[in-house]
Order: structure tokens, then C-alpha cells, then sequence
């Protein structure tokens, strides 16, 4: 086995180094990236509580413009957007931080990625906000299968999409007695 594509849990690892010592150990993307939309969504909630009923609950509707990668937003949005992130220089400074880093994620140059991943984890241990702090810090425990997701670009993505394909399966079906015509309609709805 060449490689170990696995969650940010330390007994996966563990096990891959013990049973595939040769293999190269990846994080998985989407395990890591979630890190930073937790950190933004944490300073979105805090700073609303501060906030005044009616704009708590815009900042609140208006969440997934926060979320959204800026260059994909329409002009509309953009500028909404910008108006949100005018109310406080930590939310701004969050959302530059968020920004940047799926840019570095997305970049198909593992050379950048390298050295702007640890720019980004230098500047978010500086930024003073300690939700992006707790980040970096994740990411420096980590950095080791997150810069081989960059490197090698495997993810467990197929295999997330198989279980929720299985799982909804089963939901749907309420319960089956027969294995075998189970796995058939599974392979079935695979192909």
C-alpha cells in the first residue's frame, strides 16, 4: 500500500503506521478544511451576541455570504458582503484568513502550498483571534498528511460519496431481511 487517506483522528494513524508502514499518511482534504469555516463560523457567533437583536439575526441569515468563497459571489452579494465585514476587524480579518487559505488549497502548485501553508499557520497564530489560533494549531499537529494532501492530491471523497449512497439505501428501503438482495441493490445504484 502506497498511501493512507484518513480523518484527523489520531488512532487511524496510528493503525496505518503499525499495519502499512511504507505508506504515506494523508489527511483528508474536506477534514481539514472544515477547521477553518469552524473558526470563522465561531467569530461570526461571538460577534453577534454583542450585536443588537435585528442586526444578530441579518448576520445570522446572512451567513452563507460570510461562508462562500468571495470570488464566487455575485456583485450583489459581494457588496452585502463587504458591508458585513466593515462591522469589525476580527470578522474582516477572519474572512481574509478563510479566503486565503482555500486559495492555497486550490492552487495546483504543491511548491506554493507548502510555503504559503505555513505562512498561513505563522499568521493565523498572530492574527489574535484565538478561534484561528486553535487552528494553526491543529494544522502544525497535522501538517505532515496535510502537506501530503497537497502533494499527492488523494482524497476519501469516492468513499464518503459509496457510504452516504449506502446509508440513504437503507433509510429508504425500512429495513432489509435480505442481504443479498441488499448488496445487489447497492451495486445497482454504485454503477
Amino acid at each position: 500500500m502506497k498511501f493512507f487517506v484518513c480523518d484527523m483522528w489520531q488512532p487511524y494513524v496510528d493503525l496505518a503506521k503499525a499495519y502499512f508502514p511504507n505508506a504515506t499518511i494523508i489527511t483528508d482534504k474536506y477534514h481539514f478544511i472544515r477547521y477553518v469555516t469552524w473558526a470563522i463560523e465561531k467569530v461570526r457567533k461571538w460577534l453577534q451576541k454583542k450585536m443588537s437583536i435585528s442586526l444578530r439575526k441579518y448576520y445570522k441569515r446572512s451567513r452563507k455570504l460570510i461562508l462562500t468563497r468571495y470570488n464566487k459571489l455575485k456583485d450583489e452579494n459581494k457588496r452585502e458582503c463587504d458591508l458585513m465585514l466593515l462591522y469589525n476587524d476580527d470578522l474582516r480579518l477572519a474572512h481574509h484568513l478563510k479566503e486565503w487559505f482555500y486559495d492555497i488549497c486550490q492552487s495546483s502548485k504543491y511548491s506554493y502550498q507548502r510555503t504559503a501553508f505555513w505562512e498561513w499557520v505563522k499568521y493565523a497564530e498572530e492574527s489574535g483571534i484565538p478561534e484561528f489560533k486553535s487552528c494553526a494549531k491543529t494544522y502544525r499537529n497535522w501538517s505532515d498528511g496535510i502537506l501530503n494532501a497537497f502533494k499527492y492530491g488523494f482524497t476519501n471523497g469516492p468513499t464518503e460519496g459509496y457510504n452516504n449512497k449506502i446509508k440513504v439505501l437503507k433509510r429508504l428501503s425500512y429495513g432489509i431481511r435480505n442481504f443479498d438482495r441488499f448488496r445487489t441493490r447497492i451495486i445497482h445504484s454504485s454503477i
